[in-house]
């Protein structure tokens, strides 16, 4: 019982962690967009994490910071994000004259404007003082992502089969792959002959260095059955020992782990090196030249899920229908399935949680958090608006009118008309808001 509920408080503190993972990678976020905008003179009389009512807030100078009820995200509030409408083209009114959702949404946009301010609205900034506004924020979850996954990867390690054993079988049994209870009968395994116990970890074998369990059980491999020099550590302290592998016939396994028969069905075998030892679970430290790829791995696997979200939403719904198989390879995960992962991470699994590795979990959560953060970077990159994407793409546009006007000698055209895009922003924020919706049905129905 008090394994139960250890795990259960494990769980939520998981659920937790990763909350407080969105609500700071939210924060950095919006400040990669304020701390441009105040360098550049803009007005930003609103910073806020979340949505709905206010929690809590303070005012430091003209910017209220504060926090919301709703954890889905944030804002700050840059004055004159929507320019003035130009002359000769009004925004449409409604049938009783008052102003409609593009006009409602510039004035808003505006009237923060104090007379001798209008220099400080959004609208008037240049081109490249725009984008690195609206890149900042996309930036600095991009910049968090590979700083969290560096740290997993390069300090924490990958989770993996390590050197350090588990156990060390005490005889050689007349079924290997069956683990079998050793007889009277059975000789002494080469392992546990030559002094090597449970919780060592195997440094060199042959005079190789080996850093992981695949690296070890190929020096074994090596090796054959000639006396072997090992070094191993224990209690701090390295001393070599000399091991002698036994020959035995051992089942032929695929990639994934499964039997490999033969034409007949008939489950094949062949001769392999046998020691007696096992690896215990653990996390592996990747070098320096490594790290680079992997996250580079992470981050166009990331690019290629974003890309192709509305395959990815297809197999997910067939999944949750059970037409499919849920595969993470989808990419394709709602907040719902990012919670069960944290609790997860942090109880050690669903089930035998004690027996994960505290830096299993850490990584893990690490890696997590890491992700989420490159996927905020690859979403926001989606030239639509609400999203950042959309702001970056109308200041390109706005720089490459500017160039064209410049270059046939034609009048500023000034700043592109965002406004007039809202009511695409309203279609793709309620497209978000109903993806959210079919990702929690997803999660629930067909867990990862």
């Amino acid at each position: 019982r008090n394994a139960l509920v250890s795990t259960t408080l494990a769980y939520i503190l998981g659920i937790v962690i990763l909350i407080i993972g969105i609500g700071v990678s939210v924060a950095l976020h919006e400040l990669g967009h304020m701390i441009p905008a105040k360098r550049f003179g803009v007005k930003v009389p609103e910073y806020f994490i979340g949505f709905g009512p206010r929690i809590w807030s303070v005012k430091r100078g003209e910017t209220e910071y504060g926090i919301k009820a709703i954890w889905l995200g944030g804002y700050v509030k840059l004055v004159g994000m929507l320019p003035p409408a130009k002359p000769g083209r009004p925004d449409r009114k409604r049938k009783d004259g008052s102003l409609g959702m593009v006009g409602e949404a510039r004035a808003e946009a505006l009237e923060e404007i104090q007379p001798g301010e209008e220099h400080r609205a959004f609208y008037h900034l240049s081109v490249p003082k725009k984008l690195i506004v609206m890149a900042g924020g996309i930036l600095t979850n991009l910049v968090l992502g590979i700083v969290l996954l560096a740290v997993a990867i390069g300090v924490v390690g990958i989770p993996g089969r390590t050197t350090t054993l588990s156990t060390v079988t005490p005889c050689v049994s007349s079924n290997i792959d069956a683990d079998t209870p050793c007889q009277d009968s059975d000789p002494t395994g080469p392992a546990s002959a030559a002094g090597i116990r449970a919780g060592d970890r195997i440094v060199s074998w042959g005079g190789v260095k080996v850093s992981s369990w695949e690296e070890l059980q190929a020096r074994i491999a090596a090796g054959g059955t000639s006396p072997t020099q090992v070094v191993v550590e224990r209690d701090g302290a390295e001393r070599t020992v000399s091991v002698t592998a036994v020959e035995v016939q051992r089942t032929v396994r695929d990639s994934q782990g499964a039997p490999v028969k033969d034409a007949s069905g008939a489950v094949r075998t062949q001769a392999s090196p046998y020691v007696g030892i096992s690896p215990s679970l653990g996390t592996i430290p990747q070098s320096p030249g490594k790290i680079p790829v992997l996250i580079g791995q992470a981050i166009g696997g990331t690019l290629k899920a974003i890309a192709t979200l509305p395959v990815g939403l297809y197999h997910a719904v067939q999944a949750a229908l059970g037409v499919e198989q849920r595969s993470i390879d989808s990419g394709v995960v709602g907040l719902v399935g990012m919670g069960r992962m944290a609790g997860q991470a942090t109880s050690g699994g669903a089930a035998g949680g004690g027996e994960v590795p505290l830096s299993m979990r850490v990584s893990t959560m690490l890696m997590l958090l890491g992700s989420l953060n490159l996927a905020l970077f690859a979403f926001n990159l989606v030239p639509l608006l609400p999203l950042d994407g959309g702001h970056v793409a109308g200041a390109c546009w706005e720089g490459i009118r500017r160039s064209i006007a410049k270059v046939q000698g034609k009048p500023d055209p000034g700043p592109v008309d965002t406004a007039r895009l809202l009511p695409v922003g309203q279609v793709v924020f309620g497209l978000l808001i109903v993806m959210a919706l079919v990702l929690v049905w997803v999660d629930i129905a067909a867990p990862l």
